[in-house]
């Protein structure tokens, strides 16, 4: 395959963590040309969707995990097979645009993971309320007033988060006893004006909080990330720590839930978030934590992707 990774700079790159780097480290080791560009190495011409390109080589280095060869610029739809969307969040208005030039591409030669279509219309938080049967209770709402009522119907206590957040930005628990509960909505809200995300507190938040990561349906792995002790936060990015985690018959029913929608929408390569049995959140920008699951699992959890594009496209 010719692979291209749109993706953060490589100076991002975190070699024992980074889940993009694993997926290329592995097409790599199958022998398949791995190439690397940003959002904005990309244009339109004539109708065309073309980009700048890299040819990006791999290793373990700490401190060049990947190096990247000399510029070419390609026509997308004639040179790849597959294209990786692996832009980390927030979606704003650059990511936007990265979906509607790769939109073009359809019905060309790549297949493009995951589908740019799918990408707008799966909001990762509320994606998860096409489920509220696996949801925990959530109100989406900008008004302080609504978002007390709702509290206090859950029993006092909720978690508040902004619907474009990432990596536990602007994530808070609500009580309805804490005098900063207005300051917190307000933030969050910016004032009533911006819709917030509010769900009703799950005490099993402490027991960690299950990231199941999916391709095509099929469970690659799963990890569980525990908060600290004085966070109600449990993503890695805020101090969280990761232990190995087994599949539930709550998760597995989530799992077979979310997939028929999931395929229908092109969201292939997805990170589900769960909570003491309860979907949070559905993510598909891109999805992490494949490096944590190998090292628990023993296994390259890396491997599955790359064997099921190379299916797709017929490379295998």
């Amino acid at each position: 395959m010719r692979l291209l990774v749109v993706m953060d700079p490589v100076s991002t790159v975190q070699v024992d963590g980074d889940t993009s780097f694993a997926l290329m480290l592995e097409a790599q080791g199958r022998g398949h040309h791995v190439d690397h560009c940003q959002p904005s190495d990309l244009d339109l011409l004539d109708g065309r969707v073309r980009a700048w390109v890299r040819r990006a080589t791999m290793q373990r280095d700490a401190a060049a995990p990947i190096t990247l060869g000399e510029p070419e610029l390609v026509d997308l739809g004639q040179t790849h097979d597959v294209i990786l969307v692996r832009k980390d969040p927030p979606f704003d208005s650059d990511y936007l645009w990265l979906t509607l030039l790769l939109e073009r591409l359809r019905g060309e030669r790549p297949l493009v993971v995951n589908d740019p279509r799918g990408l707008r219309d799966a909001n990762e938080k509320l994606y998860a309320c096409h489920f509220p049967e696996l949801t925990p209770r959530t109100l989406v709402s900008a008004d302080k007033a609504r978002i007390r009522a709702f509290v206090d119907e859950v029993g006092g206590r909720a978690v508040i988060k902004p619907i474009d957040g990432h990596g536990g930005e602007g994530v808070f628990a609500l009580m309805a006893d804490d005098k900063n509960f207005n300051g917190l909505v307000e933030h969050v809200t910016r004032l009533g004006r911006r819709l917030a995300m509010v769900q009703a507190f799950l005490p099993e938040v402490t027991e960690g909080d299950k990231r199941i990561l999916l391709i095509d349906g099929e469970v690659i792995g799963a990890i569980l990330r525990v908060p600290r002790s004085d966070d109600v936060r449990s993503n890695m990015h805020v101090g969280g720590s990761v232990k190995p985690a087994d599949l539930s018959d709550a998760d597995r029913h989530i799992i077979a839930t979310v997939t028929p929608r999931l395929r229908a929408d092109g969201l292939f390569f997805v990170g589900l978030d769960v909570i003491g049995g309860k979907l949070t959140e559905v993510n598909v920008t891109s999805p992490t934590g494949i490096q944590q699951m190998s090292r628990f699992a023993g296994r390259r959890c890396e491997a599955p992707v790359i064997d099921w594009l190379e299916r797709r496209v017929g490379a295998a």
